[in-house]
């Protein structure tokens, strides 16, 4: 029999190491890496020690620096066309250059951003009693809670757990949302399709398309809003709270609590997104680079384990209907810029990622 004792799963007190029974134990216990930590732990488990050279990569880290990702004030944009013209111009250069920014003054109220920070909280610190009855792998399940979703495809667990909710096109019933978080998801799910919709627009005018084309083609058809909780961890320079990956959607809006730990790879460098309260972080996902045959690019991005914590985040997915077969939009195709990707439904590409693990770039196997 498998047990979940802390002692077992920490790191080292194991003479002859079985990964996947530690992976099983950790997964049967339901609890999460937020139940390792109620338990005690003040060692990182073997299943979450990352290899040093994907700590490093060999890439320098610029914490430090001066460069950041481009802020993007949407002030305006709805009533003043030249300031909008502006927004476009800079939401391009974003896009073409980083594949993240930032953006201010977009509509949602600061009170309502703190309270799904505090909502989150509250799910993953409620008792694990609690907690355990959202837990499953299910992916059919509409509120879902689980720590990493390729738990047993990747080689290193990251220290991270996850409230998940598909919100769109179909929602779960009233009932089926935790009763500590209901009302705030559901309040900051209206206020973020809003944003998504008028971000669309702002892409689509940045390709030079026309204002609703990434709207009516399905791009916020699904979405699914990621509610990640990274507890303090005792050995951050052992694991990472969110391993270098690419988002495998259309687009990304990040809620991000005070924390931070979030970086960007920029021109071989590790760039550091320090929060900015009331604001939210965007990036283009595999998806949208693949629409745009590459003219906007989805970069790679992590989340560095901290002994503060814990860190909170909420990720918004955009993403289309999982059947929906896309390809380069043809109005960005010419004889100089042919179609680099084959087509495929996002029910292709999700089955292709989870089969890599999520470290793996799933673009790379569309292209012609």
């Amino acid at each position: 029999m498998v047990t979940t004792s802390t002692d077992e799963l920490e790191a080292g007190t194991v003479s002859s190491y079985d990964r996947k029974s530690e992976l099983m134990a950790f997964d049967d216990s339901k609890a999460g890496v937020q139940g390792l930590v109620e338990n005690g732990v003040t060692k990182v488990p073997h299943m979450f020690y990352c290899e040093q050279s994907n700590l490093s990569d060999g890439l320098t880290s610029a914490s430090n620096s001066k460069i950041s990702i481009p802020i993007i004030d949407l002030t305006g944009i709805h009533d003043d066309p030249i300031l909008r013209d502006d927004v476009v111009g800079k939401v391009r250069y974003a896009c073409e250059k980083w594949g993240f920014f930032q953006v201010i003054n977009h509509g949602i109220p600061t009170h309502v951003l703190d309270e799904m920070i505090k909502g989150t909280c509250r799910f993953h610190q409620q008792d694990a009693k609690v907690r355990k009855e959202y837990y499953t792998r299910d992916a059919s399940r509409k509120v879902a809670y689980l720590s990493n979703y390729t738990l047993y495809e990747d080689p290193s667990a990251d220290w991270r757990d996850t409230l998940a909710f598909s919100l769109a096109p179909h929602p779960p019933k009233a009932e089926e949302f935790p009763a500590v978080c209901r009302d705030i998801v559901i309040e900051y799910s209206k206020k973020i399709m809003v944003l998504a919709y008028a971000l669309f627009e702002l892409l689509s005018e940045s390709l030079g398309l026309d204002r609703f084309y990434l709207k009516e083609m399905g791009c916020a058809e699904g979405l699914l809003l990621l509610c990640h909780y990274y507890p303090a961890c005792p050995e951050p320079e052992s694991t990472m709270g969110n391993s270098k990956h690419r988002d495998g959607n259309i687009m990304t809006i990040l809620l991000q609590d005070q924390i931070g730990g979030l970086q960007v790879l920029h021109d071989s460098q590790w760039i550091d997104v320090p929060p900015m309260h009331g604001a939210l972080v965007v990036n283009i996902g595999d998806l949208l680079q693949l629409l745009t045959n590459d003219k906007f690019i989805s970069v790679q991005h992590r989340v560095l384990a901290k002994r503060q914590g814990p860190r909170i985040s909420v990720a918004s997915f955009f993403r289309t209907g999982i059947s929906k077969v896309f390809g380069p939009i043809k109005e960005l195709l010419c004889e100089d810029h042919p179609p680099v990707y084959r087509e495929i439904s996002l029910k292709d590409y999700m089955a292709h990622r989870y089969a890599s693990g999520s470290g793996i770039s799933s673009l790379l196997h569309f292209k012609l």
